[in-house]
């Protein structure tokens, strides 16, 4: 009795670390972690074409140029990644780069527009090698 004892404990323990094993994986590959809510605010998002579409060096060049950016006041979150291409008649991934910024109000948008590192990002580095662009804006309610 105490053999079917001990190996009862065992198989327990067991299961408990497995359980603990597979909670810890769970977590750090973010099957329970999730980003807090965000409160309202305004969206702004940039599509980049090249004059050179796909040029993968001037694509660098926007990527990396634009990351300057979040350091702007107002600035609350940017990201800036190169197009996933897609065969989907629904995507466009007509454009090289795109960017996402976040911003408290529309003021804090505006100022942006206006702040001299926006305004040399945009002439000096990613200009340059810019055939067009497009902006969307929204409010993110």
């Amino acid at each position: 009795m105490n053999q079917e004892l001990g190996a009862g404990m065992k198989q327990g323990i067991s299961r408990m670390i497995l359980l603990a094993l597979l909670s810890v994986l769970a977590i750090s590959s973010g099957s329970f972690a999730h980003d807090p809510p965000q409160p309202p605010g305004v969206i702004h998002v940039v599509l980049v074409w090249l004059k050179e579409a796909g040029n993968s060096e001037h694509r660098e060049q926007v990527i990396e140029g634009s990351k300057a950016l979040k350091a702007i006041p107002g600035v609350l979150d940017l990201r800036v990644g190169a197009v996933i291409p897609s065969d989907r008649e629904v995507v466009d991934s007509s454009y090289d780069v795109a960017l996402y910024l976040r911003f408290k109000n529309q003021q804090d948008l505006q100022d942006y527009l206006v702040h001299p590192l926006h305004k040399s990002t945009v002439r000096e580095v990613i200009g340059p090698v810019m055939d067009r662009y497009r902006v969307y804006d929204f409010r993110d309610e």
